[in-house]
């Protein structure tokens, strides 16, 4: 496309002045304290996409956060690009582990980012991802190279499971009518080595409580004599996993897929320093399910992992009671072929059953979403690997991922169309974790990128449609 780069470079210190705009808003899902700091946000983000081109703009309202649609349709005889991300971000905390405020975005030079990189909740995931698509639209228009029609669905609910968003897709399918979805909201290998995401694992998320007695009671007088609710979550939630790490739930690999050899050979030709990458966390060793690399424990390998647990006294000083209730939060992430309803199911029965006598269990499923593969030999991934081959000057890797869009499954079901994660982000960049960031080399590189997808998508699409 011609003029692209030199239009990025132009304009980078607005398309970054935008982007930390967006960023001081606090959109936290899961924190009604911050319900109209989210609302506000979708009116940001409704405004943009005015501001670059959109002809047809409404914020839609759900039952929980709206969700901002727009298009331009330049006509209907030629392809069309269904472009989702989130505006939403995770919950900050603990906050007093970011060095700088996580809504007041700083530019940072790091030894991986010496160009610099934007430290703010959500620079990431997905508000920096999502600006991209943004920008990249501004470009097309404003140089009337715009090769296709646009859609946006850029929904506020992401980071609590997209609860409103399924029944928006099925009441509006006609409208989100596409012939590919565009998502980046995922990773690449290192800023010198591109891939694209191929695959998702799914998701099942509950809560467990376990209650004791009726009150909290003092460990002197009624220690050893009753059962103490948060020793005895402790040792349940240790008994899910056996010596070899593998989750005990009876059932839960049934349906498993399994990788062949060659599968598995493939993906061990990614680039990948252990060393580095045990450096980078700061630990002496790896940890997870024997007889898998590290590489295919976080992605092709199902998961069960504690978010958070709570019971008992935790403030300052001691206060020796036996707790009447102790709480834990946890996930588990699936492999193709796992159902999370009947993954959620089969723990739930489970974690009943190993409850000993004398507390009572309860498990409250949250959200859930299935796994999702794209094959690598269709029009959108062979024109995503076009463009990154274009921007980036290398073939770039199909990787799986092991992190979880729960909607994307249901999009194709629905809308019958593939979905192309063209993620820009790295694994250091902290997402779900304080010091969150995302570097200025990413973020522009995306706006660069975007854009030959759609040049390429046309193309290729124009040329199977002439055979």
């Amino acid at each position: 496309m011609k003029g692209l780069k030199t239009y990025v470079e132009t304009h980078k210190n607005r398309f970054l002045d935008e982007l930390i705009s967006l960023l001081r808003l606090p959109s936290v899902s899961a924190d009604s304290a911050y319900k109209k700091d989210t609302i506000v946000t979708a009116k940001f983000v409704a405004n943009s996409l005015k501001d670059v081109g959109c002809d047809l703009v409404e914020i839609c309202e759900t039952a929980g956060y709206p969700i901002v649609y727009g298009e331009k349709i330049i006509d209907s005889k030629l392809p069309t690009i269904l472009v989702y991300g989130h505006y939403d971000v995770q919950p900050p905390d603990p906050i007093e582990l970011w060095d700088s405020p996580p809504f007041e975005p700083v530019i940072k030079k790091t030894e991986l980012h010496p160009e610099g990189a934007i430290f703010a909740r959500g620079a990431c995931d997905d508000k920096g991802q999502m600006y991209m698509h943004v920008k990249a639209l501004e470009f097309m228009t404003s140089t009337n190279q715009l090769p296709c029609n646009v859609k946006f669905m850029i929904e506020g609910e992401e980071e609590v499971g997209s609860d409103n968003l399924g029944l928006f897709v099925k009441e509006n399918a006609k409208k989100l009518a596409n012939d590919v979805i565009l998502i980046s909201d995922t990773g690449m290998i290192s800023k010198d080595t591109p891939s694209i995401t191929t695959g998702l694992r799914g998701l099942s998320y509950v809560e467990v409580e376990v209650t004791g007695p009726n009150r909290d009671l003092h460990s002197g007088i009624y220690g050893g004599a009753v059962a103490n609710p948060i020793n005895i979550l402790s040792k349940m939630i240790a008994s899910l996993h056996d010596d070899n790490n593998r989750i005990t739930i009876p059932g839960f690999y049934d349906k498993v897929q399994e990788l062949t050899n060659e599968e598995r050979s493939a993906m061990a030709e990614a680039p990948f320093s252990l060393e580095a990458y045990k450096e980078s966390l700061g630990i002496e060793a790896v940890f997870g399910e024997k007889g898998y690399t590290t590489n295919e424990r976080n992605a092709i390998r199902p998961t069960l992992d504690v978010n958070g647990i709570w019971g008992g006294y935790t403030g300052e000083g001691a206060k020796t009671v036996i707790a009447s209730k102790a709480s834990a939060k946890i996930s588990m992430r699936l492999v193709p072929n796992q159902d999370h309803h009947e993954i959620t199911k089969l723990f739930q029965t489970h974690f009943e059953n190993i409850a000993p006598k004398g507390v009572f269990v309860k498990v409250t499923p949250h959200h859930g979403g299935q796994s999702y593969v794209t094959p690598i030999d269709n029009t959108g991934y062979r024109a995503a690997a076009r463009a990154y081959e274009a921007t980036f000057g290398k073939t770039p890797i199909p990787q799986r991922g092991g992190g979880s869009i729960p909607i994307v499954a249901l999009f194709e079901e629905i809308l019958k169309s593939k979905t192309i994660m063209m993620g820009f982000g790295l694994d250091s960049d902290a997402i779900h974790s304080p010091n969150e960031h995302y570097g200025i080399f990413n973020y522009l590189k995306g706006i660069e990128t975007i854009p030959l997808f759609y040049k390429y998508f046309v193309d290729l699409s124009q040329k199977n449609n002439s055979l």
